[in-house]
């Protein structure tokens, strides 16, 4: 038997208005899914713990199996674990976001902030935006590491681990509140936004259209992971296939093979047919039990507040990876189960991460199932099957 699971990242929503009072899900153009829902278990599944900030590292972490709460030391460590940092057992590593602020005439704390991301941008833009502030962060005694398109991790020397603001939750809004009360902290940002406000390649970026990625914020503090081998947990060899750091730094400390798929972006446009058939080809060909393929478009959209673009990213999951998938292990005669769902809501209303608890389903080819619900929140909410927390769902997957 193989194991998937799709994961749409933030795909789950609240209701729309533009869309006649139905969600991106419910909305969409989904027909491998509608297929698949008839022979599906389908329900909520709660993934965020009690007290903890819904995010896609607790959230991914608990799909995974793993209990946040015991294994959980922060979001940047995981990600600097992908990248190939050796952090120090007293260091502390922060995410390090290129975002776009505002550029009116008044003080850097009354600037807005309009992009988490800078409009997505490039990984090889902002290296080059990175180099530019290096000198400044290396000044401080911290050392800067280029991540993958606006994601970067900063870590610092026995560092403490310090609760700063997401942006990705303030969007709109002026930053004033939400900036770090310590010093070093808050004089880096500012600087920061001095010298990429100037930076040649964002005048560019401009002239284009594009946001330019005009200041360092920093938030998603933690220390050193420390995770249980997948294998050793679950007795299966497992896989991951992303295009965000966060994931392969979980696969990493989790000891599992990380398949990096050219094209792979983390936005609307990444490679969805690149991604399926690695998964299929490391199942079938190379001994590989579980893979865990995610795909982080729709929340990418969430955040954008784009209603078109995040309907447009769950057609392409159905049709570009999970129809992929199940066409490429039915080929090869492979029995498996299968899971779909995201890790935690992006709604468009509020443009972040909610807490809310998500649809799942489950298939497995070997059964033949009759229902008549499809997969959404609505009817996944009617069908009356709720997994109180996320590492239930992996047992529910891989139990005979």
């Amino acid at each position: 038997m193989k194991y998937i699971i799709v994961l749409g990242d933030g795909m789950a929503d609240r209701p729309i208005e533009e869309l006649g009072g139905k969600t991106p899900l419910e909305y969409a153009d989904t027909p491998e899914l509608d297929r698949l829902s008839g022979r599906s278990e389908i329900g909520l599944l709660h993934t965020i713990p009690e007290g903890m900030k819904p995010g896609s590292d607790t959230a991914n972490l608990s799909v995974l199996g793993y209990d946040p709460k015991e294994s959980y030391s922060g979001r940047s460590p995981l990600e600097a674990l992908s990248i190939g940092v050796d952090m120090k057992t007293d260091d502390v590593a922060m995410r390090c976001n290129l975002v776009t602020l505002t550029e009116e005439d008044v003080p850097f704390e009354e600037q807005r902030i309009l992009d988490h991301s800078s409009g997505e941008i490039s990984t090889e833009d902002a290296a080059v935006l990175v180099e530019a502030v290096r000198p400044l962060i290396e000044k401080a005694g911290y050392g800067i590491h280029v991540g993958t398109s606006y994601r970067h991790c900063l870590i610092i020397p026995k560092g403490r681990v310090q609760d700063f603001a997401q942006p990705h939750d303030h969007l709109g809004e002026v930053i004033g509140g939400y900036l770090p009360e310590d010093p070093a902290m808050l004089s880096i940002m500012k600087e920061s936004y001095e010298i990429l406000k100037a930076h040649p390649l964002n005048a560019m970026r401009r002239e284009k259209n594009l946001n330019p990625a005009n200041c360092c914020w920093f938030w998603g503090a933690g220390t050193k992971p420390k995770l249980s081998s997948f294998y050793g947990k679950t007795g299966k060899k497992g896989v991951m296939i992303s295009a965000v750091d966060l994931l392969k730094g979980i696969a990493i400390g989790a000891s599992m093979k990380v398949v990096e798929v050219p094209g792979a972006t983390g936005g609307l446009d990444t490679n969805y047919e690149g991604k399926a058939g690695a998964a299929v080809k490391e199942l079938v060909e190379n001994g590989a039990d579980f893979a865990y393929i995610h795909v982080e478009a729709p929340d990418e959209m969430g955040h954008q507040g784009s209603v078109e673009k995040k309907v447009k990213s769950i057609e392409y999951l159905d049709q570009r990876v999970i129809r992929v998938v199940t066409e490429g292990l039915r080929s090869a005669g492979e029995a498996f189960r299968l899971a779909v769902l995201p890790d935690h809501p992006t709604p468009i209303e509020i443009r972040t991460h909610s807490s809310d608890s998500v649809p799942f389903l489950l298939y497995d080819s070997t059964k033949e199932l009759s229902g008549s619900h499809r997969y959404n929140e609505r009817e996944a909410a009617e069908t009356g099957l709720f997994l109180s927390e996320g590492p239930m769902l992996m047992e529910r997957l891989l139990s005979k």
